[in-house]
């Protein structure tokens, strides 16, 4: 074991920005999904300039992002060998949970007598049960919902159970009851990796869906490295939904921010804290509002709006913490259809004890960063993956 002196790891988990080239993306259906490379192709370039000097531009083709053989920090780019390319499969491979086999989906919806059990257990008929678009879905049955008071049922290619609820007619504490209630029931051969709590207001032909989307996740089946660091007597601190993929599992303390913005905003404040440990955040907004709806455009200033905000965290940063920047999957909003692509993802690696102009390659498991993490707080991890650490401190 390493042993080095930080303060904080600061593991900020940039949602579904992707950068192609996984090689087992054919069985997938995914072949050719690149989303940072495509995103900049469409729009006609991205302004990334913070980001580019951590050495974005060195990992795939991204126009306006050129390669930086000075980049201030380490990169490179991780390989997802989990079977499934969900939110919770990646999260978890992220934190030293590798998957043999995939969460179950249910392209054709779910079957009619566990419906039937839901519905007895939540004393309510539902409506739905397809995969759909979960913007698309509220407009073709919210009407139906708001009459008949039946929440909305949806899935998706995710291995996800979807409850979308009207605010006014069924309250957000009651949605999140009748997922608890969904959470308990997919057990088992049905053991679906998220139930979410889909709120959404606004009237008949314009409803809008809220921040206040909760996700219920399974336990994690193993130790994770937010478990060892939680054991050791230091901070793990979780930011947006973190609290949900892991199910409250290995944290010290959670902020469930809803957007992008808030996101960083509690990154900041986290970092000035006197925490030790590990910050652990999700910004959602490059997935949930503009990946899965097919937005490259929204993406691609999304993107630009975090590089501007980059430096805020960089700057507040004490001369002993390490923030590292990567990604759970991709979502390529160029690509055919909605859903996630089975993509590699971008690494950056920056701090005061970060060897400049670094390339650590294409690793071999999203879990090198476990072990890294690790080797960062001088912990013992028994778990799956290699530390890059040696390759990278100066």
């Amino acid at each position: 074991m390493i042993v080095i002196r930080i303060r904080l790891v600061i593991l900020i988990v940039l949602d579904s920005v992707g950068c192609g080239g996984a090689p087992d993306a054919t069985a997938y259906g995914d072949e050719g999904a690149d989303t940072l490379s495509n995103i900049a192709r469409v729009v006609g370039g991205l302004d990334l300039p913070n980001l580019g000097r951590l050495g974005l531009g060195n990992l795939t083709t991204i126009l306006g992002v050129p390669p930086n053989k000075n980049a201030d920090g380490a990169n490179g780019r991780l390989t997802e060998v989990s079977a499934g390319k969900d939110t919770t499969t990646g999260h978890w491979e992220l934190c030293g949970i590798v998957l043999d086999h995939p969460f179950p989906v249910y392209p054709g919806g779910f079957p009619g007598d566990l419906i039937h059990e839901f519905e007895s257990r939540i004393g309510r008929k539902t409506i739905g049960n397809f995969p759909a678009s979960g913007t698309e879905i509220i407009k073709d049955l919210g009407e139906e919902h708001c009459i008949t008071g039946k929440p909305i049922i949806y899935t998706s290619a995710d291995s996800v159970f979807q409850v979308a609820a009207h605010e006014d007619i069924i309250p957000v504490d009651e949605l999140y009851r009748i997922c608890r209630i969904a959470r308990d029931l997919l057990q088992g051969e049905h053991a679906v990796g998220r139930v979410i709590a889909r709120p959404f207001v606004g009237s008949i032909g314009n409803f809008l869906r809220t921040e206040r989307r909760r996700d219920f996740s399974l336990d994690p089946p193993k130790e994770t490295i937010l478990d060892v660091i939680k054991t050791a007597g230091q901070d793990v601190i979780g930011v947006g939904k973190i609290e949900d993929i892991f199910n409250n599992r290995g944290l010290t303390k959670s902020n469930h921010t809803g957007n992008n913005m808030a996101g960083i905003d509690a990154i900041i404040e986290l970092i000035n804290s006197p925490s030790t440990g590990l910050i652990f955040a999700n910004l959602v907004d490059f997935d949930a509002l503009y990946g899965h709806r097919n937005d490259p455009k929204g993406y691609a200033n999304a993107l630009i709006t975090f590089d501007g905000r980059l430096p805020d965290i960089v700057n507040t940063m004490h001369e002993d913490d390490v923030l590292i920047l990567t990604a759970d999957h991709g979502n390529d909003p160029t690509f055919p259809g909605t859903d996630h692509t089975r993509e590699r993802v971008p690494i950056l690696i920056y701090g005061n004890i970060i060897r400049k102009s670094t390339d650590i390659s294409t690793r071999s498991t999203f879990a090198d960063v476990a072990a890294s993490i690790a080797d960062f707080l001088s912990l013992s991890w028994n778990g799956p993956g290699t530390s890059f650490v040696n390759d990278v401190i100066t």
